[in-house]
């Protein structure tokens, strides 16, 4: 067979090929050449593009699909504190969290030894529920303080609860409900005892987590290398990032300085949250004079605002006019400016509010090229949707009812559970859609978690959840975890299929998501991660082939 003229730079072969093209093609053989697939077909057919250089991997029967992008995660958050946190995912009781913490505590103390400084503190920032736990409880102090070998702690549930133990407590300065944030008091259990918990709202939290000690610099970079090597075990080759709290302009270095050392694993688009009330035109003009939409690269590229836009439209049901009319400076100037939007709205019965202002943007300055979009609203009406789709606005979905879906039926009742969050309905509009996970301080990050969700419904503890009517295919539900993500940042014509001409960003995976019991599709990782035709992760069978990297 004669050798093509332009040989790849990297030849899959033998695999079972999932091109998501628009006849959900399969195939065998990809070739990939400076960043790009140049071929899809047979094994055979695809032997011609094999010269001296080229790089042929066997994928050995197993499935490929277009890397994963999540459309809503706080990954430049997370990355930042990963190396200072404790992480409490997938831990199936107490005892096996509290051991983390323990093993934390011990490696603390030997660097604490060896630097001769000050117990550093132990922190678990979310990512898990009590409800995974088979206690189905949250730890007690008493728990924590056996594990935390005399470390300040403070762990995170939600945007609700905060536990910091006493040594913690000492270090900040708490000693009663009026060292607090205000709308925050110490919990007490049926006897009057403090229990350790401190309950509060969301911005009460946010402002006790404030006051915790930033990582150093080379920690922020090594959390944040780790981090998305995490991400990318999951077949994740890009994320859409929208900033968030205790998240600050100067905690985005660590992520610049890999970009500038080109050593991201995965593509990052960014948007910017605001970040004082009234003054979030002013912030976002000036931070941006030097920022249009869309600078940077294929690795790195800012997006736009949100999911903050204004403080008066965050998270609060009853906006004022006042409110609205300053929602409506801030995205008719993004209009103007031609930038990409998101915002975080959590429930249908209030979001006419938004909607209202943004058809009056629209009115003005058709925001449909804009690929603006609506975060979480997992309760979103028909009515609502087709208002969306009429504006050309995506909606954002994420697993969050995973963890939390018996406060929402308790709220709600299981009728609205039933068509919670309407994923067919609203793929039957054609509207927009991203699958996404909000990690890592209300869900956790992994892609496959959220897709097996979507697909049955069950909670983290079992409890069937979404009605038929809403379960979407296998193929709908990666649909939205790969072109549909696309949307969201511009780039479906560039990633989330398989087909010549698009980025070479794809996940060969240790098991058939196809195939196996939609139970089983959790366990799914990615075995080998490549993004641009790179290999950025390699595990198993094929762990010889990943470059050595610091």
């Amino acid at each position: 067979m004669p050798v093509s003229a332009n040989p790849a730079d990297l030849l899959l072969v033998n695999g079972k090929i999932v091109t998501l093209d628009a006849a959900s093609s399969v195939t065998e053989a990809l070739a990939i050449e400076a960043g790009h697939i140049t071929a899809a077909g047979s094994t055979d057919e695809l032997q011609k593009f094999a010269g001296p250089s080229t790089e042929i991997i066997d994928l050995g029967g197993r499935t490929v699909i277009p890397g994963l992008i999540d459309s809503h995660i706080h990954a430049i958050r997370a990355g930042f504190r990963y190396a200072t946190e404790v992480n409490w995912e997938g831990a199936a009781d107490i005892t096996e969290a509290l051991e983390r913490l323990r093993s934390a505590a011990a490696r603390e103390k030997q660097d604490e030894k060896q630097d001769e400084k000050q117990d550093s503190w132990l922190i678990v920032a979310g990512g898990w529920t009590p409800r995974q736990f088979a206690e189905n409880r949250r730890p007690t102090e008493a728990e924590v303080a056996s594990a935390s070998s005399g470390h300040p702690v403070y762990i995170q549930l939600f945007y609700g609860y905060a536990l910091i133990n006493a040594e913690g407590r000492d270090r900040l300065g708490l000693k009663s409900d009026g060292d607090l944030p205000d709308d925050a008091k110490f919990e007490h259990d049926k006897e009057g005892n403090a229990t350790g918990w401190i309950v509060g709202k969301g911005p009460a939290i946010i402002s006790l987590y404030s006051r915790l000690p930033k990582p150093q610099m080379e920690q922020a970079i090594d959390g944040t290398r780790k981090f998305l090597r995490e991400l990318s075990s999951f077949g994740l080759t890009g994320v859409i990032d929208p900033g968030g709290h205790n998240l600050s302009p100067s905690d985005y270095a660590a992520l610049f300085r890999l970009w500038r050392n080109h050593e991201l694993p995965l593509r990052v688009v960014y948007s910017i949250f605001a970040r004082r009330p009234e003054k979030e035109l002013e912030d976002f003009q000036a931070a941006t004079q030097f920022l249009p939409m869309g600078t940077g690269d294929d690795w790195l590229r800012f997006n736009g605002i949100g999911e903050c836009v204004t403080w008066g439209m965050y998270n609060n049901e009853s906006p004022s006019e006042a409110d609205k009319e300053a929602f409506y400076r801030v995205a008719r100037w993004a209009a103007d400016q031609g930038m990409t939007l998101t915002v975080h709205w959590n429930n249908d019965r209030s979001v006419h509010h938004l909607l209202d202002v943004l058809e009056r943007v629209n009115r003005e300055v058709p925001i449909a090229p804009l690929r603006w979009s609506i975060a979480h609203l997992h309760d979103a009406s028909d009515a609502s949707l087709q208002r969306m789709k009429a504006l050309g606005v995506g909606w954002l979905v994420q697993d969050g009812l995973y963890f939390a879906a018996p406060s929402y039926i308790a709220e709600r009742g299981q009728a609205q559970m039933e068509r919670s969050p309407p994923i067919v309905s609203a793929r039957r509009l054609s509207l927009p859609v991203g699958g996404g996970t909000d990690a890592n301080r209300v869900m956790i990050e992994n892609p496959f978690v959220s897709l097996r969700w979507m697909l049955d419904g069950l909670t983290v503890d079992g409890i069937e959840t979404r009605g038929p009517a809403e379960i979407p295919s296998r193929e709908q539900a990666l649909r939205s975890y790969t072109e549909g993500s696309a949307w969201f940042a511009h780039d479906e014509n560039r990633k989330g299929r398989l087909m010549p001409g698009m980025l070479a960003d794809l996940a060969v995976l240790s098991d058939d998501y196809f195939t196996v019991p939609v139970s089983d599709i959790a366990k799914i990782k990615s075995l080998l991660t490549v993004v641009g035709g790179q290999i950025v992760y390699a595990a198993g069978s094929f762990s010889g082939l990943e470059p050595q990297r610091r």
